[in-house]
């Protein structure tokens, strides 16, 4: 008797995964300058039924901040309170367990919208899984990314070079840049070493593919719902990475929902940047976020609403406790 076909399901939980203090004029238009919000930093868990493997969606702020680079102190002294609350039993790992998963033995993959202070979280904590990252990601993390984003901000050793592949270049930018900043300080691609334990999702005839492979990493990079460059992770239409260049936060885009609409203020060098690393470009691609938000997406023959969940939307966290793990979406 024929097997019955495994359905192409997957289930959605959001993680605790620490908090820190902004100051709101940094990045919302026309908001009061003496105003601070402590924020969380969320992470995200994805069970994908067919494969039976869990990835995680960003790892939100360090367990222990004296993790970060040295260069980095300055600033995560001006983000206070920030942490993984008390105790560390908010940070990502922590969740994870909470939930009854070992984030040491039954996490497979970790994707890395960016590497910033507060999406990087403790990776060693995930001791056999496979870290995705755009590409370019280990360039930055060994020499930085202009001005912006000097390399001594950066641990060299953030991430486990043996279990970390970089995603395909985006087609038609130079070295993954987008115009702007990006052209001038874009980092090279990192090829897949040889000896590399790093492993792939679960392949289907769209998957990832890495390092050109298959017919040339460019095919794997496809148009979705708007995105001219979506990533289909598993290869059967259940977890896609969408390409958004120049946003700072690409976990879901900004830090609250009126973000959506992001602050400019003086870059100290005579001109005028907000949060995201290239102005112009970041302001693109929050245009096709909210285009993709109102129209919704059709998939086979089927209308769904779209829910812009975002990294550091307190309220959201407040009036969603329900669907962090082990509950679910």
């Amino acid at each position: 008797m024929p097997q019955a076909p495994v359905p192409t399901t997957v289930s959605l939980s959001a993680l605790r995964a620490g908090h820190l203090t902004l100051p709101e004029h940094l990045f919302v238009t026309d908001a009061d300058p003496e105003r601070r919000n402590t924020v969380p930093s969320l992470a995200f868990l994805i069970r994908h039924a067919p494969s039976k493997t869990n990835l995680v969606f960003d790892l939100g702020v360090k367990r222990d901040l004296s993790g970060y680079a040295p260069a980095m102190a300055p600033h995560i002294a001006a983000r206070q309170p920030a942490g993984a609350g008390a105790d560390a039993e908010d940070d990502a790992a922590a969740s994870l367990r909470r939930g009854g998963l070992d984030p040491a033995t039954d996490v497979d993959f970790v994707v890395l919208s960016h590497v910033h202070w507060d999406h990087v979280g403790t990776p060693a904590d995930f001791a056999a899984a496979t870290f995705l990252v755009g590409s370019g990601t280990l360039e930055v993390l060994r020499n930085g990314a202009g001005p912006r984003y000097p390399a001594e901000i950066f641990r060299r050793d953030e991430l486990p070079w043996d279990r970390t592949l970089e995603l395909p270049p985006v087609p038609g930018r130079a070295n993954g840049g987008a115009g702007g900043y990006y052209e001038t300080h874009a980092p090279r691609h990192t090829p897949m070493p040889k000896g590399s334990l790093a492993k792939l999702p679960p392949r289907g005839p769209s998957s990832v593919i890495v390092d050109g492979r298959d017919g040339g990493a460019s095919c794997a990079w496809k148009p979705l719902a708007g995105f001219p460059h979506t990533l289909d992770l598993y290869g059967d239409g259940s977890v896609y990475v969408v390409d958004s260049p120049a946003i700072s936060t690409a976990t879901s885009t900004c830090w609250c929902v009126r973000a959506m609409e992001f602050a400019e203020y003086p870059d100290n060098q005579g001109g005028v940047r907000s949060v995201h690393t290239d102005t112009e470009v970041a302001r693109t691609t929050l245009d096709g976020i909210k285009r993709f938000v109102e129209a919704g997406i059709e998939l086979e023959g089927r209308k769904f609403k779209v829910e812009v969940v975002v990294a550091h939307d307190a309220a959201w966290a407040e009036s969603n406790r329900g669907r962090f793990w082990p509950g679910t979406f």
